[in-house]
């Protein structure tokens, strides 16, 4: 599919590399690159940051991860790469990106980034710096397009209109928490912005931290997972649980999993090109995969629209 105006084609789900290096150690990683790979997949997502959230980790182990297995199997012209700069260390000045970058493309093994993003909004430094900072990086070839995650519609809006107005590369996707059950920062003004600039969209949390699974529910044990121990509220909200058992309802009509369902519905929306989601065994992405032949109908559709 294209991705908005980058001229990149991708694979209609896009593999988080979120997980590498702390849910998934390097073989792990390894058998489900491979296993995406082999189901047709091409688009890679990953930051500069994950998971520097790991006792003893620093930041950067994902893309390094993703830069040995490039390297060992030799496919780096049939891989889209994108990861991030802006959030460890925060900021988005000129200096900082341009050494983030830097290091991004050496843990990577590449000489250019297909789509950099910025990962969250700097109000503290001018649009003008940042934009323009990222333009020296296309016109070296050191990235190709660039574009924007955790932005509102009005910061959008305004850099859409720097860089129109000064000439400069603009965002052409964004990358926004937005599911089933985390709706409202996305649906709406920024939802209708994307639309009318062709801004194409690769959401994140597609399945709300694995809740839209169905594996965590209050009638059984949760299972052993690095996520699930911030998931025990979340069995007692009368909203969340509603939500899910619409979707095992369309899941059943449908003779497909909620996980399946849960990113077959976003995919439904026409501005959403590949939501982006994580796994740590092939048997994971298995099921994943088979969202981007699902095809919901209408009424399915409305039926989640308004479930909780």
């Amino acid at each position: 599919m294209p991705l908005g105006r980058t001229g990149l084609q991708v694979f209609p789900l896009c593999l988080g590399g979120n997980v590498f290096g702390w849910g998934a150690d390097e073989e792990a990683s390894f058998a489900v690159l491979d296993a995406y790979a082999e189901a047709g997949g091409n688009f890679l997502d990953t930051a500069n940051s994950y998971s520097a959230w790991v006792p003893g980790n620093r930041g950067g182990e994902s893309e390094a991860i993703i830069g040995r297995w490039l390297a060992a199997r030799g496919n780096r012209g049939e891989i889209v790469i994108a990861t991030k700069c802006g959030m460890q260390p925060p900021g988005l000045a000129r200096d900082q990106i341009l050494r983030e970058v830097e290091g991004s493309l050496e843990r990577l093994g590449v000489d250019r980034i297909d789509l950099f993003y910025a990962h969250q909004d700097d109000p503290g430094t001018p649009l003008e710096e940042t934009l323009a900072a990222f333009g020296e990086l296309v016109e070296q070839g050191a990235i190709g397009a660039i574009a924007a995650s955790n932005h509102s519609a009005g910061r959008l809006a305004e850099a859409l209109r720097v860089s129109e107005e000064r000439g400069l590369p603009r965002y052409e996707v964004l990358q926004p928490r937005y599911n089933l059950i985390a709706r409202d920062d996305y649906e709406g003004a920024l939802a209708d912005l994307c639309r009318e600039e062709g801004v194409a969209v690769a959401p994140y949390t597609p399945l709300a931290r694995g809740f839209l699974t169905g594996k965590y529910r209050p009638d059984r044990p949760f299972p052993e997972s690095v996520r699930a121990g911030g998931m025990a509220s979340w069995v007692r909200d009368e909203r969340k649980l509603a939500v899910l058992a619409t979707l095992d309802r369309v899941a059943e009509a449908n003779g497909a999993s909620p996980a399946q369902v849960a990113i077959a519905w976003l995919l439904a929306r026409p501005e959403i090109v590949a939501p982006i989601s994580s796994a740590t065994s092939p048997e994971q992405l298995s099921e994943l995969i088979g969202a981007a032949d699902l095809r919901l109908s209408p009424e399915a559709v409305s039926a989640l629209d308004g479930a909780g």
